[in-house]
This record gives structure tokens, C-alpha cells and sequence, in this order.
């Protein structure tokens, strides 16, 4: 076997491109790995998103996971919510989704979970995982294998059923980005008592439509649609449907936080919510007002969701669009957040946007990336960081660094996922958020001459 790289063992998944970074003889390694850290026995679920490389990854995996003496049950393509769901409803040891969410078509990977649900990941097996991999397996060559398949969405949806209840029927335009949510979704929100006009539906792992990363760049065919169709709501889904971003009806992008601000009007009881550290400033003043505690966390599935279910939140959120829900478990789901937004939305005696226009006022930019290897990028960001110190009036360190400032704040940050470093800002005004976009960006630029 070739050497493999361990960049492609991430924050929260195993994640590379396809064939340079990961392939099926790694799959196979994959699996064999992680049957062996359950013990070699249990039943496993393995599902897969619609990327071209899915199916001969996927067998490759549940080869290494039937050789390694875990029973195998094969969902198929599936959400990956929804392969999380039937992994801790149904009864299952562990569960492997063969994706790599909203990353190119030419990536792929696998999200692992364990019986409880908590996912492998930084936080929890991640280390352990990697050990096995690298230092305690035998790899024989991939052998061609089979597993039973199973059908793990009908009692999903009979779940999300239950759960939602709509008071008026809403004019819903979903963009399923032609990923794993197209398998599903339509009918689920049909069901429910949404009017759903249904863009990018087919399941094409080429993504010819856009990709797979939900933005307002790719999503303007679903609001130029909804501007033209007189719609309630906009949503647009990810890859692999653990994550949708949502449009009010004037077509006007929710980044996560607002979304998270506008999902706590619409709760039945208090408690405490879980943000991110990319979060406004709005989610903690929103959550205090209604009533909730609010709960700081490192950006990232793994991070939130252990945080979501350590506190006992009632919802939890990231600037990204990731939010979680209590009622499934702590999971994040797109197609759920849709129709939750959906409901919500039945509710309201005023548009979307009026609620959203209601928020209090801040002026944000967006999630900027900067690309740097994965070997430099925790370096880039303890360097920004000691740049930005003397001048903050506070630092939070939890995840990259935080810096507040008289008017605002900017955070830099590692990404889990990919080589980058991100970074956003805040400000009470426009002119400061020109000011702090302007000078973490100036530091950025200067610590990356000598860096990289």
C-alpha cells in the first residue's frame, strides 16, 4: 500500500481528494480500523452521499469492516443525518458515511459515529482511530463484498412527521444542490404541508448545477426563483444535507447566526442554546431577551455536538449553517432545520424578513478564507493572534483567536476541514467594519510573507 498522508485524518472526518489523497485501498484500511476499535463486533451502518467515487468506496470500506468482524447493513445513498439517526435509533455499534460534505466533487471521506451517536472525531476516537490505522493494521488487498441492505429513511420520516406541525401551508423553494437531500427531501416536505418548488433535485455526484457548498454565489438561481415566485421561504442544501441555508422572502441570504437568533423565536421552552465563536454578538443578546442561556463553543460538528449534549441545549448553532436539535439526538440536519424553518415560518403573523429586520443591528462580513497547508495553518493563526493581542481589549482562545475591540471584533481561525485559514469581522458601524476587516486582513497578508 502506498504511503498514506495523515492530513487526511481531520478535526471531525477522514477527508481527501480522490484518488491522489485517498482511495479505496484506503477505505478498506478504514474499515478494517474501525472495526477493530469496536471491539470486532456489532453491527455497523454505512451509507454514502452521490459523489461518483461513493460506490467503490463504499465497498471497500465494508470489506475492511466484515474482515475486521463487525456485521455490516448497507443504507445506500442517504442524508448524513440521517444515517446518524438510524445509527443511535436502530440500534447500531457504529456508523460510517462515505462523504465529504460540501468539499468539490473531487473529494470524498468518511464520518464516522459510535453507537451513541457522538462522533469520531477530535474530541472523542479520533487519536485512537488514527493509531489503528497507521501502527496496528494488516492490510490485505480489497476484496470485493457485500452487505445487507437496509432501508433506514422510513423511519426517519416518520420521525420528522411527528415532530413538525405546520399551521399554514408555506411557498417553499428548495435548491437540494443535486446531493444526498434530493433523495428524500421533496416528498418529506411535500408531506408535511410545504409548497414546494424543488431546484437541482436529480442526484448527480458531478454537482453540474454548482457546488456543493451552499452561498449566495450558488445559490442565485434559487433566489432569482423565489423573487419571481412570490415565495414564504428559500432554503439551499448542502452535499450531504447536514447543513441548509436559508433565504427570507425578499431572497436575502441568513447566514447561520441570524438563522440561529431567528430559530429561538419559534421554541416552546427555555433552556440553554449553544453558538459559536464565528457567531454575531446578536445570538447572545437575542437568546438573553427571550429568556435563554447562552453557551459558547468551538466552531465544528464535533465541538458543537458534544457541547449541545454536555449542557443539555435546546438547540445549538454555527455561523455556517449547522444547527442542532435536541430533539434528534443533538444532531445537525438540514433537511430538519427546512422544516422546522418551515413551521416557523406557518407561525409568524409578519414575512420572514420583518422578523429578521427586527434583529438587532450588526454589521458583519463574511467567512473569508485564506489558503494554507494543513502542516502551517494553526503557525499563520498563532502569529495573527500575537499581532492582534496588544491592541484587543479582550481575547477569547478557545478556537483560533477571538479579538474584541470598543466597536467590534475579529476572528481568526484554522480550518477542520480544509487547508485554509478563515477569518470574519463585526462591528457596531459599517466605517469599523471596514476598520477591523482591514487590519486583521493586513495582518494576515504580513504574517503570511514569512509563513508560507
Amino acid at each position: 500500500m502506498r504511503e498514506v498522508s495523515q492530513a487526511i485524518f481531520r478535526a471531525y472526518d477522514i477527508r481527501g481528494r480522490y484518488p491522489a489523497e485517498l482511495d479505496e485501498a484506503i477505505a478498506y484500511r478504514v474499515g478494517l480500523s474501525f472495526a477493530k476499535m469496536l471491539g470486532g463486533e456489532g453491527r455497523v451502518l454505512v451509507g454514502r452521499d452521490v459523489r461518483l467515487s461513493g460506490p467503490s468506496l463504499s465497498q471497500a470500506l465494508i470489506a475492511g469492516l466484515l474482515d475486521g468482524g463487525v456485521e455490516v447493513e448497507d443504507a445506500g445513498i442517504v442524508p448524513t443525518p440521517v444515517l446518524y439517526f438510524g445509527v443511535v435509533e436502530l440500534g447500531y455499534s457504529g456508523g460510517v458515511q462515505v462523504t465529504a460534505s460540501h468539499n468539490p466533487p473531487d473529494w470524498n471521506g468518511f464520518k464516522l459515529v459510535l453507537g451513541d451517536g457522538e462522533t469520531v472525531s477530535e474530541v472523542r476516537g479520533m487519536s485512537t482511530l488514527k493509531k489503528i490505522f497507521f501502527e496496528e493494521v494488516r492490510v490485505d488487498r480489497p476484496r470485493k463484498a457485500k452487505a445487507e441492505l437496509v432501508d433506514i429513511t422510513t423511519h426517519y420520516v416518520e420521525r420528522v412527521r411527528g415532530l413538525v406541525r405546520l399551521r399554514r401551508r408555506v411557498k417553499l423553494f428548495v435548491d437540494f444542490s443535486n446531493g444526498a437531500g434530493g433523495i428524500i427531501g421533496p416528498k418529506l416536505l411535500r408531506d408535511i404541508g410545504c409548497d414546494l418548488t424543488s431546484l437541482n433535485e436529480a442526484l448527480d455526484g458531478r454537482f453540474p448545477a454548482h457546488p456543493p457548498e451552499p452561498t449566495p454565489e450558488t445559490l442565485k438561481q434559487l433566489a432569482d426563483s423565489m423573487r419571481r415566485g412570490d415565495a414564504d421561504l428559500g432554503a439551499g442544501l448542502d452535499g450531504d444535507a447536514d447543513r441548509s441555508v436559508f433565504l427570507d422572502e425578499r431572497g436575502r441570504f441568513l447566514e447561520g447566526d441570524l438563522t440561529l437568533a431567528v430559530f429561538l423565536h419559534g421554541l416552546d421552552r427555555k433552556g440553554k442554546i449553544v453558538y459559536d465563536v464565528s457567531c454575531s454578538s446578536v445570538v447572545e443578546e437575542v437568546s438573553r431577551k427571550l429568556g435563554f442561556e447562552p453557551v459558547l463553543s468551538r466552531t465544528g460538528r464535533a465541538f458543537m455536538l458534544s457541547k449541545v449534549r454536555e449542557v443539555g441545549a435546546i438547540i445549538g448553532g454555527e455561523k455556517s449553517n449547522h444547527i442542532y436539535f435536541s430533539e434528534l439526538h443533538g444532531f445537525d440536519d438540514g433537511l430538519y432545520a427546512v422544516a422546522k424553518m418551515a413551521e416557523l415560518v406557518s407561525r409568524l403573523d409578519q414575512p420572514l424578513s420583518e422578523l429578521v429586520d427586527s434583529l438587532p443591528r450588526y454589521y458583519a462580513s463574511s467567512i473569508k478564507v485564506v489558503e494554507v497547508p494543513d502542516e502551517l495553518k494553526q503557525e499563520v493563526v498563532e502569529k495573527v493572534a500575537k499581532m492582534l493581542r496588544p491592541k484587543a481589549l479582550r481575547i477569547i482562545d478557545i478556537d483560533g483567536v477571538k479579538a474584541f475591540f470598543q466597536d467590534g471584533w475579529v476572528l481568526v481561525r484554522p480550518s477542520n476541514t480544509m487547508p485554509q485559514v478563515k477569518y470574519t469581522a463585526e462591528s457596531t458601524t459599517p466605517d469599523g467594519l471596514n476598520r477591523l476587516t482591514q487590519m486583521v486582513e493586513e495582518a494576515i497578508r504580513e504574517v503570511l510573507k514569512t509563513s508560507v
